[in-house]
Parts: structure tokens; sequence; C-alpha cells
């Protein structure tokens, strides 16, 4: 799957110059990825439809869920690698400001070259444990970061609303929310190119 077409295919309307942004963001995850082990994904068109298309599969749900009037979006991306979805996300939207929270400092040396690289104005890099960092924000996402309850349990003082991207519909783990939580709506999503499940939930303070 192409980015230009899975784009189309997600609808999306993204600001100039961001295909050639997504495109840079793979060509420096496949150099990174030969040293540093970033993923285990190795092959760039799988990059694209397994990071790039994955991430982005998310943003429509994200705009949709901003109360009119609202103030700035500020997300926290908890537990996020190579930066997946918060870098995806903060070149499709450079209007949202993004925090990056990365206990492996490879990982997060990573996106700091990304960030640099790509002139993301919009993005700050925390290399911590999520439960040290003490910032609050209009929404937390992880993309399998953890279980629900310890994604809850790590990162619910972040904000009051929390996004997990999942793969399968996660029963078992929404059971085991503990008290105080619950999932406020959960969207299946369709990525371009890709037949695996995929789902997003929304999590809130009951």
């Amino acid at each position: 799957m192409k980015l230009t077409e899975g784009i189309a295919a997600l609808d999306l309307v993204l600001p100039s110059g961001t295909k050639e942004k997504l495109d840079n963001y793979v060509q420096l995850l496949t150099k990174w990825n030969r040293t540093y082990n970033l993923t285990a994904i190795r092959d760039p068109d799988e990059m694209v439809t397994h990071h790039l298309l994955d991430s982005l599969a998310v943003l429509p749900l994200l705009e949709k869920s901003v109360p009119a009037g609202r103030q700035e979006r500020r997300f926290a991306d908890v537990g996020s690698g190579a930066g997946l979805p918060g870098l995806v996300l903060a070149i499709a939207r450079p209007d949202w400001r993004i925090t990056s929270i990365e206990t492996v400092e490879k990982k997060a040396a990573f996106q700091r070259q990304v960030k640099i690289e790509l002139g993301l104005a919009n993005v700050s890099i925390h290399c911590a444990r999520v439960e040290d960092v003490a910032e609050k924000f209009t929404d937390t996402i992880s993309r399998a970061f953890a279980s629900l309850a310890d994604f809850v349990r790590f990162a619910g003082h972040l904000s009051s609303r929390l996004w997990a991207m999942k793969g399968v519909y996660p029963a078992d783990e929404i059971a085991a929310l503990p008290v105080g939580w619950q999932v406020a709506a959960s969207h299946e999503l369709s990525v371009p190119g890709l037949s695996a499940q995929r789902h997003l939930l929304q999590l809130e303070r009951t």
C-alpha cells in the first residue's frame, strides 16, 4: 500500500508537505533501524502500512472528539517507541502539541533526530517513565503500550481522557479496568492495506 493511496483511502485532508515529511520519517526509521533495532518491521513499504497508516487511521476519530471552542489539543503519547503514533500525528496536525514519553534512550534519541530533521516545532520528547511525568494534557494516547489496567494505572494522572490503540477487541482487559474508569467509546478501525483487526478505545473517568 503506497502512502498516497492510503491517505486517500482514509479520506484525510493533510497540510501541504505532509506526505514528504512522512516519507522522510520512514527513511530515517529505516536507516536507524539497521543499527538500533527500533522496530521489528524492516521493509519500508510495510512501515507505511503498519506504522504510518495505522497511526493516521485514528486521526478522524480524535478530531471528532473535540468540543466546539475547545482550547489547543495537547497530547501525551505514552510508550511511544519510535514515535508512534505521536510523531505521525504531529506531522499530520502541526497545530496539535505532542509530548512523547519514552523510557528507552535510543528510541528517544531517534525521535529527537526526527524532530530536528523534519522541523517538528510542536513536539516535545521526554525520556522518562510515564509515572514520573507531572504535566497535564487534554488527551493521552498509547499504541500497544500495556494492558488497559496498566495504562490507566501508569498514565491516568496525565489526563481525564485516554485513547488506547489495540488490535483485537480486548474484552478481558476492559473487564479488568480499575474502579473509576470506563470505556466511553470503542471504534473499529479500517487501516488501508492491513487485514488485521484494529480498535481505538476511549477511556474516561467515571
